[in-house]
């Protein structure tokens, strides 16, 4: 009985020991891809790029215009105007699809009837499995024929429909699915005997969901939100094919081309060296930055929320 337990011990110790390891092996890869950009990302800033000299901090951080020069040949690089429409476009984003996801995740765990539920759910799933190649495409094909028309009717050059607009479109079909799935798990985990309750003092089965099945599930609700953001902040193919790619801004109209950290970032890969290869790290950085702020700043607010009580 002793040797039994001793072998079962030395198993539980070896199997700790291989999870410890993959754990780590799995941790490492985050670290190694953010010094390897780092350390990529900031060479345009301490070297001088083959006798040009090197690249304003914050000239880069502030200007609002990519690039004043030739390409190749200058190093006046500005990614602010870059960073606020990132951030514009990730609010513009939630404004439209948080709502539209949750009242969907609402409509599928406490009204429509089990088959249709059913149904849906699948297709939710099969829209978040989507590339976002294929969202991108329908965003041409699609929404930027729409919005030109829409635009030229009402007299605003839209650059062939590319817009801010277009691009919130297609980033808000990308999460949608996203923020309904968590949200609907959510919903579907709140205590059933709390509904009961509100039924029982008189409220109305629209008063109890809305007012405490959607408050009881507000923090997984929240959650379904920071990963959409998550998706809008990190979505390059898709919002390089409807933005337009403007080289200046920020792009603040609905009609305006625009451009984003990570579309900006796509369009320069293309080169195999120089400085406007090198810079591209840079903003490797500068996105890593954002998001990892943005995360901090709605995890936050997600405590703040869970801790409150309606």
């Amino acid at each position: 009985m002793k040797g039994t337990r001793t072998s079962l011990s030395q198993i539980d110790t070896i199997v700790g020991s291989l999870l410890m390891i993959l754990a780590l092996v799995a941790s490492s890869f985050i670290v190694i891809i953010a010094a390897f950009i780092t350390i990529r990302g900031i060479l345009p800033f301490i070297t001088d790029n083959n006798g040009l000299g090197s690249v304003n901090v914050l000239q880069f951080l502030t200007d609002t215009v990519w690039l004043r020069g030739t390409t190749f040949l200058s190093t006046a690089y500005g990614a602010g105007f870059v960073i606020i429409n990132t951030l514009y476009i990730a609010f513009l984003t939630v404004l439209m699809s948080f709502p539209i996801g949750v009242l969907t995740a609402l409509f599928i765990a406490k009204v429509a009837p089990r088959p249709i539920a059913a149904t849906m759910r699948t297709i939710i799933e099969l829209l978040a499995s989507i590339p976002s190649i294929v969202f991108g495409l329908v965003g041409v094909g699609l929404f930027l024929p729409v919005i030109y028309g829409i635009a030229r009717s009402m007299g605003y050059s839209s650059g062939g429909g590319s817009s801010v607009i277009a691009t919130v479109f297609v980033l808000s079909l990308m999460s949608i699915p996203t923020i309904t799935a968590v949200a609907e798990v959510s919903i579907r985990q709140v205590d059933e005997s709390l509904e009961q309750a509100s039924l029982a003092l008189g409220a109305s089965p629209t008063q109890t969901r809305f007012k405490i099945t959607l408050l009881a599930a507000k923090s997984g609700i929240f959650s379904g939100a920071i990963l959409a953001v998550g998706r809008s902040l990190g979505e390059a193919t898709a919002v390089a094919l409807v933005s337009g790619n403007a080289r200046s801004g920020p792009s603040f109209g609905l009609f305006e081309t625009t451009a984003t950290i990570t579309s900006t970032l796509l369009q320069g890969l293309k080169e195999t060296n120089g400085i406007d290869y090198d810079i591209r790290f840079s903003l490797g950085i500068l996105l890593m930055v954002v998001i990892l702020t943005t995360n901090l700043g709605l995890n936050f607010i997600k405590r703040k929320v869970g801790n409150v009580h309606g």
